[in-house]
């Protein structure tokens, strides 16, 4: 497995936060002009599909790229169907994030601790969706400790195995992701 060096990482948040915030100028931009004029819509990014966009008004935390991780799915009928379980390291402008089953996100740096739920989704061929989750609740204070949203955006990889297994087993598939952390309006 290739390596990733810290300056890579860091190159590749920073291209992250600079594409959601190329997107949330247009939130803010628009949720402005919402405010002056009601037909105006508010989120119209290009980034984010119209389906898992956060709600209005919502304020990008921080945005962390998936640096190694796998969707862990189980053998059920002799398929590989159902949700998976992730397991990955992020890194990104608050640092380093493990996100693991819950799904949860725990900071490195901090403790700071969140799960959530699925709330819509965006399919994407050949890959595992893009998804908008939101959180359901905090432990701890610090990196983690405002986020209300979570976008999973520019996914590749992570699909379930097609064929048959044996009931039972796993296959972790590797996936990539971009991790968009979101502050509900004031």
């Amino acid at each position: 497995m290739r390596t990733t060096s810290r300056p890579r990482l860091r190159a590749l948040s920073a291209v992250g936060l600079a594409g959601v915030l190329a997107t949330t100028g247009a939130v803010t931009h628009q949720t402005a002009a919402a405010a002056a004029t009601p037909t105006a819509t508010v989120a119209e990014a290009t980034l984010i599909a119209p389906a898992i966009r956060p709600p209005a008004g919502s304020r990008p935390l921080g945005a962390y790229v998936v640096t190694r991780g796998t969707q862990t799915y189980t053998c059920t009928g002799g398929v590989f169907t159902g949700a998976s379980v992730p397991e990955a390291r992020l890194f990104g402008t608050g640092g380093r994030v493990h996100h693991f089953k819950g799904p949860s996100w725990q900071s490195e740096r901090d403790g700071s601790l969140i799960t959530a739920k699925k709330t819509a989704e965006s399919p994407r061929p050949g890959t595992i969706p893009e998804l908008l989750l939101t959180v359901d609740s905090h432990t701890g204070a610090g990196v983690l400790g405002d986020v209300a949203y979570i976008s999973r955006l520019l996914t590749s990889g992570g699909v379930a195995p097609s064929g048959a297994c044996v009931d039972g087993t796993t296959a972790a598939v590797p996936y990539g992701a971009v991790y968009v952390f979101w502050a509900a309006q004031r």
